[in-house]
């Protein structure tokens, strides 16, 4: 059976706008995928709210730079033979970073920590790299001045994050296709929208690992 990493943020977590809390284990999407292989491939979920490419966010309890726990999860979960970096959103936070393109110099630096990990007798796992839905319009008290300037960056994900994959070698999809997020605050996606890429991330994933 083949090992998946899916790590991210809280769209990975499965955080749900209308309660604060996180939609139901089958809603979230990773594990929509793992349903979708039929049981090919076990997904392993790592979505942490907030949770940046390489950026550091002092705001919280946990830490949120991608790039440095990364290398611990390779660790962790090896053997990987797919590993599906979904990260960006939080990039766009104007104390954070404020630009697609810099959170695709992010994503840059997360597919060369997996292509350089030392993992032993194991082989490198594959990279596939998921674009973010766009953000919207919200009255949300919090997450309206976040996200507001970036609403204009996040249509540049796609482009960024595409030329980056080819670049690496890696895989891409653009989540913007399948998925919006909710107007409740802007950002996180309902039950419905999670499950969508899920299902989306199906047949590419399947592709990738010859399932």
């Amino acid at each position: 059976m083949k090992t998946i990493l899916a790590y991210g943020d809280s769209l990975t977590f499965g955080h749900d706008a209308a309660t604060g809390g996180r939609h139901a284990f089958e809603n979230r999407w990773p594990s929509v995928l793992a349903e979708g292989l039929q049981g090919r491939a076990r997904v392993i979920a790592e979505g942490l709210g907030g949770r940046t490419t390489v950026f550091d966010d002092f705001s919280a309890a946990a830490d949120r730079n991608g790039a440095r726990l990364l290398p611990t999860l390779l660790d962790t979960h090896k053997p990987l033979d797919l590993v599906i970096l979904f990260l960006g959103t939080n990039d766009l936070k104007p104390y954070i970073n404020g630009t697609a393109s810099g959170a695709a110099m992010g994503i840059k630096r997360l597919v060369e920590i997996v292509k350089t990990h030392p993992f032993g007798v194991h082989a490198t796992p594959k990279v596939l790299i998921v674009s973010p839905p766009l953000t919207v319009a919200t009255a949300h008290a919090d997450l309206k001045p976040m996200f507001q300037l970036g609403a204009e960056e996040a249509p540049k994900f796609a482009g960024h994050y595409a030329r980056i994959a080819q670049d690496t070698g890696s895989g891409f999809f653009d989540a913007a296709k399948v998925a919006m997020a909710t107007p409740l605050d802007g950002v996180h996606l309902d039950a419905a929208n999670t499950r969508a890429i899920g299902e989306g991330l199906v047949p590419l994933v399947a592709a990738t690992l010859g399932l």
